[in-house]
């Protein structure tokens, strides 16, 4: 039988089993040993494997709606945080514990800028 039965199996292998089947129904005279091989079987099969691929459908759209609402609710956290960050600069000021508290630097965590001082380097004045 199958050598992997964990991965998935090709849509073009399941429409090729599909078509053997319908094919299988024309053969008056098909009369496996075997009762688990019979169309009657087959049919209850496919019937099985139809609606698992619909349960795995409806499955699929109601995780890509739950992640739409988790992706939602994220973003209006995050937007309502950067809000409340800009009211406690404007509440407290730049430089208060308060916002050092939500996260942000105070303002005299800063560096201040320094000037870089412009010299001309040594091979650049030479003889002309």
């Amino acid at each position: 039988m199958a050598k992997n039965e964990t991965r998935r199996i090709s849509p073009q292998v399941i429409s090729d089993d599909l078509n053997s089947l319908t094919a299988l129904r024309g053969i008056e005279d098909y009369d496996p040993r075997d009762e688990d091989y019979t169309v009657k079987k087959l049919d209850a099969l496919k019937t099985a494997m139809e609606t698992a691929q619909e349960a795995e459908t409806r499955a699929e759209a109601t995780l890509k709606a739950a992640r739409d609402d988790a992706n939602a609710a994220e973003w209006e956290f995050h937007n309502a945080m950067l809000r409340v960050k800009q009211f406690v600069i404007a509440q407290f000021g730049e430089d208060s514990n308060e916002v050092h508290a939500v996260g942000l630097k105070k303002k005299s965590e800063y560096r201040t800028p320094t000037r870089n001082s412009k010299t001309e380097p040594a091979s650049a004045v030479g003889p002309a």
